[in-house]
């Protein structure tokens, strides 16, 4: 260029640099959008509610970090639906050593007092990982643990962690045992003694937590809980329980055994659907396979029950109480109401609470539905009537 010109604009002027997606976000809405696909779409609706139950019993948060949020689908296809039909000790120590966990619970700062790097740092435990695999995902609340029990199993599970971005440890991201944290020598978590050395020791724990009677006895009632009543028959909690300690925690003969029960199917229909539920039931029923996930994680959030991420260790709450609460309801009314405008005229929605119901089918839904002012009214009223509202 001369001196002095000036320079004139081009006629194809260079495009300004495009930001790189949100790998983070992007990673989220592809493990969302193929977790919902497989809800709605699966030919075996049980199997996916199993994984549902499942994945908010061991549950992490996608809030809890950048980290957590594109962990959390990983987490559930890996550690999580693998063995919902399999053994529940093989999904206990596959939850306990994923890397989601890990990070949700803050395993990967908790360091052996007298450990090389405990000793170097001048940090010691974290006890948050042992006091949560005691309290809601084995023992329960009341299982015969102590205070003394989490503080020695904080220590038999220190050096669980995960490798770094530099992947000092292992391939980044991928669970590893790191010597240098763990606690050296014995540890006795309810009674027994363990003397194994390094990552030996805590999979020991876990192992026999699993077959823990009162495991098997939390479990059972949470089984019951979720999938039959808030308050299960006794005797459905004791056979479930029967069933979880005869067969090694074999979770194809909990479901089963369920499923075959007198009082699963006798029991009055009174649980109410949970957001997630209501939101997949929905697009079961009106052959909605979602393209995109944003409609549907806008409604959970709506909702209350953003996916993948409960408030608490504790997960989202299980009871009918919790959901239906009046502005709850009224939320779900304005779903129901888009969903029947998209949908139109095209769908009798005297045909699908046929479907949905049958000769379940209450005289008062039936005469609401054939009185309404159009079919997308009608629609809407059969997606809030008690027959779809609960389960």
């Amino acid at each position: 260029m001369a001196p002095g010109a000036t320079m004139q604009p081009s006629a194809n002027p260079p495009k300004p640099p495009v930001e790189p997606p949100n790998i983070i976000q992007k990673t989220f809405r592809a493990e969302a959008l193929a977790r919902l696909q497989r809800g709605v779409a699966a030919d075996c609706g049980f199997v996916e509610r199993l994984v549902v139950f499942w994945s908010n019993h061991f549950c992490i948060s996608a809030n809890k970090g950048a980290l957590a949020r594109m962990w959390a689908g990983s987490f559930e296809r890996e550690a999580i639906r693998p063995h919902v039909l399999g053994r529940f000790a093989d999904m206990l120590k596959a939850v306990e050593q994923h890397p989601a966990m890990l990070f949700f619970l803050d395993n990967q700062q908790s360091l052996g007092p007298d450990s090389r790097a405990g000793l170097n740092r001048k940090r010691g435990l974290n006890e948050n990982l042992a006091r949560e695999i005691m309290e809601l995902h084995t023992l329960g609340v009341g299982g015969g643990y102590t205070q003394d029990d989490v503080t020695s199993f904080a220590r038999v599970i220190t050096g669980w962690t995960f490798a770094g971005r530099n992947g000092q440890l292992g391939a980044p991201g991928s669970f590893v045992f790191n010597a240098n944290a763990h606690q050296p020598g014995p540890q006795q978590v309810l009674g027994k003694t363990y003397a194994q050395d390094g990552i030996a020791q805590g999979e020991a724990v876990l192992a026999d937590i699993a077959r823990h009677p009162s495991t098997a006895k939390f479990i059972a009632a949470k089984f019951a809980r979720h999938f039959v009543a808030d308050d299960p028959p006794p005797a459905l909690v004791a056979k479930l329980q029967d069933v979880f300690s005869k067969t090694d925690g074999n979770l194809r003969a909990l479901a089963t055994a369920l499923v075959e029960s007198n009082e699963a199917w006798q029991a009055p229909l009174t649980k109410m659907r949970s957001p997630y539920e209501f939101l997949i039931a929905s697009g079961r029923l009106l052959a909605r396979n979602p393209e995109d996930p944003g409609r549907y994680l806008g409604g959970l959030n709506l909702l209350g029950q953003p996916l993948w991420s409960p408030a608490g260790p504790n997960g989202f709450p299980d009871t009918s109480a919790a959901w239906a609460a009046p502005e709850g309801m009224k939320l779900r009314l304005d779903i129901s109401a888009q969903l029947a405008s998209q949908i139109g005229d095209r769908l009798d929605p005297r045909d699908l609470l046929e479907l949905v119901a049958a000769d379940a089918a209450s005289p008062e839904t039936r005469r609401t539905i054939e009185r309404a002012e159009s079919r997308q009214q009608a629609l809407a009223l059969l997606l809030m009537a008690p027959e779809f509202q609960r389960r």
